[in-house]
């Protein structure tokens, strides 16, 4: 993170409280299952994450200042052109109108910045994101720090310790590295190394050319699946 937009340099943080959406828990309400459903908004996946890094950067009435400087921007687009980071974008009218970005690493996704320039779009792109990490076998979404947003969407706070154990076996799942299971592998016992199994970003989109929506035609094809698709994998 680094201290404002104009910042040069970059720190580190590790939380003492970590936040985390368990993939099984996310919290899909009657009304916001209502907004997915109806395809009020379009998603797409990988399309535009340049601009999306630019609207997390871009100053609101809640968050005046931005922790992401030019060496953030440049460091995440490259990750991104290496296959590493993604975002999903939420477009209403033609407009982007909110969403998110993040790395992969193995199955363990990091969300980076989420934003919203529209009622609900937020929210439509984080259950996008889960449902696509539950499609392509991803088991550790990393939110980071909770917010009530967050924690109203099912996320949750555990110690430092529990997740990196939790991190530690989901990375070392099929890798080259052992690990033993427990507190241990917090302590720095058997860290896991690569190459770590990676989950399937595409899995989703396989739905998505599989379902019938005669109103999306070819475009389809390569974008989110309708919204009652997502809505069942959710459920």
């Amino acid at each position: 993170m680094a201290d404002g937009a104009d910042d040069p340099s970059v720190h580190w943080v590790e939380p003492r409280l970590r936040a985390i959406l368990p993939l099984d828990g996310f919290h899909l309400s009657r009304s916001l299952k209502k907004v997915i459903v109806s395809d009020r908004f379009r998603v797409t996946t990988d399309t535009a994450f340049a601009e999306m890094m630019a609207l997390c950067a871009e100053s609101a009435d809640d968050r005046p200042t931005t922790w992401i400087n030019p060496v953030i921007k440049a460091s995440y687009e490259r990750l991104f052109r290496l296959g590493h980071a993604h975002s999903v974008e939420v477009w209403l009218d033609g407009a982007l109108a909110g969403g998110l970005y993040g790395v992969s690493l193995g199955r363990a996704f990091f969300g980076e910045s989420m934003v919203s320039r529209a009622r609900d779009a937020s929210k439509v792109a984080l259950a996008h994101l889960v449902a696509r990490l539950r499609a392509g076998g991803w088991q550790l979404l990393d939110c980071q720090f909770i917010t009530p947003h967050l924690a109203s969407l099912g996320a949750i706070e555990i110690p430092q310790r529990d997740y990196l154990a939790r991190l530690y076996s989901v990375l070392s799942e099929g890798a080259g590295g052992a690990l033993g299971a427990g507190a241990g592998a917090a302590a720095g016992a058997g860290l896991p190394s690569p190459p770590f199994v990676a989950g399937d970003w595409g899995a989703l989109d396989a739905l998505g050319a599989a379902a019938p929506d005669a109103a999306f035609g070819a475009e389809r094809a390569t974008g989110s699946p309708p919204g009652y698709v997502i809505a069942q994998l959710l459920t």
